[in-house]
């Protein structure tokens, strides 16, 4: 808005006024009537006169300005515009009404087309409404599952829990059945065991040897015994 107002002045400041435009005329006929006398001849060069007129011919432009507040210019407007108008209106008008029609036998071709398919897919919106209910009725029967599912996963958290509880256990005492201290000890109890094993064997081989000495000396004497009562028997017979 300041640039254009600086720029409205700079105008102004161009524009000559026409009286003063006259007045300086008027002066300078004046003088030059009164020093006509006194000029024999022009000493001004001609390309500096063409120069000089150049210069000051913008400021020589003479603008009458219109007032935009005169109320025979808003009028004026008014006409124009009212006339734009109803040009306008006719024709968007015109348009409108043809978009109206179309927009109306769209619809009719629309309504009587959805008609004739809901007639021709009345059995399918039926088999459709069927599946429906089946998907609810399955729905409501997962819902149940569901419930069962979420307490045998309970029932499965708390068993995985004590089985983790046992494997730990299992795994103190395979940790605690690894070490090698108590197994020397067995190995060497066994071997201990095996060598009074074998002295005691050694022993009752030496006592099965010595009874089956005394088995065979006893049944010696046993039958010489009976023989020595044999002989006299038959000797007395024979007297």
């Amino acid at each position: 808005m300041k640039n254009l107002w600086e720029e409205e002045t700079d105008n102004e400041e161009n524009f000559i006024d026409l009286n003063v435009l006259k007045a300086q005329t008027y002066r300078l006929d004046m003088n030059e009537s009164a020093k006509q006398e006194d000029i024999l001849e022009s000493t001004t060069d001609a390309a500096e006169w063409s120069l000089e007129v150049e210069r000051v011919l913008p400021q020589l432009k003479v603008t009458i300005r219109t007032d935009n507040k005169d109320w025979r210019i808003h009028v004026d407007q008014m006409h124009q515009h009212k006339s734009g108008i109803e040009s306008a209106l006719k024709e968007t008008k015109g348009f409108l009404d043809k978009l109206h029609n179309e927009i109306g036998r769209t619809l009719e071709k629309i309504g009587s087309r959805e008609k004739y398919i809901n007639n021709q897919l009345e059995h399918l919106v039926q088999e459709y409404r069927a599946a429906q209910a089946q998907l609810s009725e399955a729905r409501e029967r997962y819902q149940q599952g569901n419930g069962g599912v979420t307490e045998r996963t309970r029932l499965l958290s708390e068993v995985t829990e004590e089985l983790e509880k046992v494997k730990q256990e299992m795994e103190e005492k395979g940790s605690s059945m690894t070490d090698g201290a108590p197994l020397v000890k067995i190995k060497q109890s066994l071997t201990k065991l095996k060598q009074e094993t074998v002295q005691m064997d050694i022993r009752i081989g030496v006592v099965e040897h010595t009874l089956l000495q005394s088995k065979l000396k006893e049944k010696s004497n046993m039958t010489r015994d009976m023989h020595a009562t044999v002989i006299p028997e038959s000797a007395m017979g024979a007297y």
